[in-house]
């Protein structure tokens, strides 16, 4: 046990002082002993000296112990995953994420790690007591290189700060739709942005990742170093270590054309027979075009975006003859900035149960009107009945993109070389006691979307990460080749499984 004590708090390099105190502390405490010769030992006691260990070797402010703060549990999104650990960790700097890590993994004690906490799933970025939480908020830097080619961020920021920050250097970057959304599980989980279809995924957007792995190491993955830890990293979610920051290339987009135009149930098959035409034709001619496309149970919004100024593009020509019930936003030349900030203000922060769920098919519009059909009449019922709001959103995946992923080096995702959809859905609830009845539609309608596709040829069996729900599967949705190589650059950068077994929750490959 010696031993094994005096390199793990040499390891740690604290000063001299520290070192005496931790060393005294812990080898004098018998439920360590008891843990590291393999005996019966109390995991709560264990838990708290992990804690105590964490607030000596880092930073005062950077520790909070029992009784955690409220408002660092409920920081999370979702009610679903409030939960309270025993101890929350705030690093400030890589080194401190690698002294986090070591301690971890010296006691064996579970962990969450939280970049912005907006998964809706319980676990994957919330944990309970006896476990430690890691939030990365502090790690929030936003830097821009001389030739403005560049953008450093953190893990911890939001995207909202981040285009802010961009806005007066006249570029932007490919990241989150919605301001409120951390930065370091959207990229991990691929990263779909408005300009996706022009420029590919966040992830394929990354030059390089700084990331601490599950031995404390701090080490840098693009293409030149560490090329296959790069390629995991672009898709793979939370596998392979901590990112504590990204360097993204920047676009040259700020001036953009957009419209939001709002719309009554009754004109659903029309917005789906737009939404249908113009994936199969404007979306391929035209990168530069995206659609967002929200129904809702009592009106569907339509934005229209353009990324450059454009006056009505004809890319869009589907959508103009139908006559909306209401303009949220006219057709007009705004800011990347702008749509951040509005979809900022239209973004609800009412504390709520939250689900999303994924599932993608071809494009075809009789697919959507049946299974459009499907979900309504679920939605509505379930509604009636417990109040709960429930969308459904067809997420367009233009050949453009996957090309353009290809094009930057290639990732894990497996996307099919086609034009076709992610549909997606959010729901929102407030009684824990209606969890099933709520999220039993979304089960269903991707249950109908599955069934349908493969009855006509129209399904394709991928599951994006970002959006997909606890009990889905999207890593094995990657193919079988890139599943296999992902748990080999999993095994060599974590040999010990650190990041499989004592991480509380996220789509691991070990559950694969």
């Amino acid at each position: 046990m010696e031993s094994k004590l005096t390199t793990f708090v040499t390891g740690l390099a604290v000063s001299s002082p520290q070192e005496h105190i931790l060393t005294s502390r812990l080898g004098s405490d018998s439920n360590l002993a008891a843990f590291l010769n393999g005996s019966g030992y109390i995991k709560s006691e264990l838990v708290s000296l992990a804690c105590y260990t964490l607030k000596l070797a880092l930073e005062t402010d950077s520790v909070d112990q029992t009784p955690v703060n409220r408002a660092e549990v409920e920081i999370n999104w979702t009610q679903t995953c409030w939960e309270t650990p025993s101890c929350a960790v705030l690093p400030k700097t890589a080194q401190a994420v690698s002294t986090t890590l070591k301690i971890v993994n010296f006691f064996q004690v579970k962990f969450a790690v939280r970049s912005g906490g907006h998964s809706p799933n319980p676990g994957w970025s919330s944990i309970n007591q006896p476990g430690v939480l890691i939030d990365l908020q502090r790690l929030n830097q936003i830097t821009v290189n001389a030739d403005k080619t560049v953008a450093s961020v953190g893990p911890g920021g939001r995207w909202g700060d981040v285009y802010a920050a961009l806005d007066p250097h006249n570029v932007s970057v490919i990241g989150g739709r919605i301001p409120s959304v951390g930065i370091g599980g959207l990229i991990l989980g691929g990263g779909y942005f408005y300009f996706s279809s022009q420029y590919g995924l966040a992830a394929d957007n990354v030059k390089n990742f700084e990331i601490v792995i599950a031995d404390g190491t701090i080490v840098h993955a693009n293409s030149q170093q560490n090329s296959d830890l790069f390629w995991a990293l672009k898709g793979g979610g939370p596998n392979f270590g901590i990112v504590t920051q990204f360097d993204l290339y920047t676009i040259p987009v700020k001036d953009i054309w957009y419209s939001i135009t709002v719309y009554p149930p009754d004109q659903n098959p029309a917005i789906l027979n737009a939404m249908a035409e113009w994936q199969e034709n404007g979306a391929v001619s035209d990168s530069k075009g995206t659609v967002n496309l929200l129904i809702a149970l009592e009106s569907t919004t339509v934005l229209l975006m353009y990324s450059e100024p454009a006056n009505n593009p004809a890319t869009f020509a589907p959508f103009y003859s139908i006559p909306p019930a209401a303009v949220a936003m006219p057709a007009s030349n705004y800011t990347v900035l702008s749509i951040l900030q509005l979809v900022g203000t239209l973004t609800p922060d009412i504390p709520q149960r939250h689900d999303y769920r994924a599932v993608s098919s071809k494009v075809d519009l009789q697919l959507y009107l049946d299974v459009y059909t499907f979900w309504r009449e679920q939605a509505l019922a379930v509604y009636n009945e417990t109040g709960a709001n429930q969308t459904f959103v067809i997420q367009p995946v233009p050949v453009t993109l996957v090309e353009q992923g290809n094009l930057k080096g290639g990732n894990p995702l497996g996307l099919p070389n086609e034009s076709f959809q992610c549909w997606t859905t959010l729901v929102d609830w407030d009684d824990a006691q209606d969890d099933a009845t709520v999220r039993a539609v979304s089960i269903a309608t991707s249950a109908k979307w599955k069934r349908l596709g493969e009855e006509r040829g129209l399904y394709i069996p991928f599951e994006y990460m970002n959006d997909a729900s606890r009990d889905q599967n999207p890593l094995a949705s990657y193919g079988n080749n890139n599943l296999l190589k992902l748990k080999a650059i999993a095994q060599k950068y974590d040999p010990s499984q650190v990041f499989q077994k004592l991480q509380n929750g996220g789509f691991l490959l070990s559950k694969v």
